[in-house]
């Protein structure tokens, strides 16, 4: 699907997720992710500044989270992260902590506890809504979104909804993982 028609479609079936919520899957270390405006100031290598937005954000967050709640489903996802961090991982890993505390749940586990799915390659980028439609990030050579697949096998999209809950259910809570593996890093350098 070109990016356009994944917005639209991704907004009307995300709302109805309410008989398996809402689960996602990312596996990838480093995107890019132009127009976000903390992203923009993290590459630019103003680290103070991107939190700082990504903290401005937070109202918004917390209101989306509410707004799920009210429709009836959770918001969950598994990060996979390979240790040492990447730059971009670290910037990551502060955003995914606010949506951690406004209510969207993230668990964290290492690339050894998936690496049994990837004999032919990392696991893909990968996100049901509910149990009628799933998709599939597609990035480009630089790590920018440039068109997602979609998927409406409900066998597929259930068996993929269970490896996700199940990889969850090992995983750490972000909020553990985080003050120990993240919080006392110092800012990383400007990016490329």
């Amino acid at each position: 699907m070109t990016l356009d028609a994944y917005y639209a479609d991704f907004e009307k079936h995300f709302w109805n997720s309410a008989d398996l919520g809402f689960w996602k899957l990312e596996r990838q270390q480093t995107f890019k992710e132009p127009g976000y405006d903390s992203w923009e100031a993290f590459a630019r290598g103003e680290w103070d500044e991107s939190l700082r937005l990504l903290e401005a954000g937070r109202a918004d967050m917390a209101e989306y989270h509410r707004k799920i709640d009210r429709h009836g489903f959770t918001a969950r996802r598994v990060r996979v992260v390979e240790e040492p961090l990447s730059d971009y991982m670290q910037w990551e890993l502060h955003a995914l902590r606010i949506r951690d505390q406004c209510g969207g749940t993230v668990h964290v586990i290492g690339a050894d506890q998936v690496a049994q799915f990837e004999d032919d390659g990392p696991l893909p980028e990968i996100y049901p809504l509910g149990s009628h439609v799933m998709y599939q990030a597609v990035y480009d050579e630089q790590g920018i979104l440039e068109s997602v697949r979609k998927f409406v096998d409900p066998h597929l999209i259930l068996r993929c909804q269970k490896l996700i809950e199940s990889l969850y259910n090992i995983g750490e809570p972000l909020k553990d993982w985080f003050g120990e593996h993240v919080a006392t890093l110092p800012p990383p350098p400007r990016q490329a």
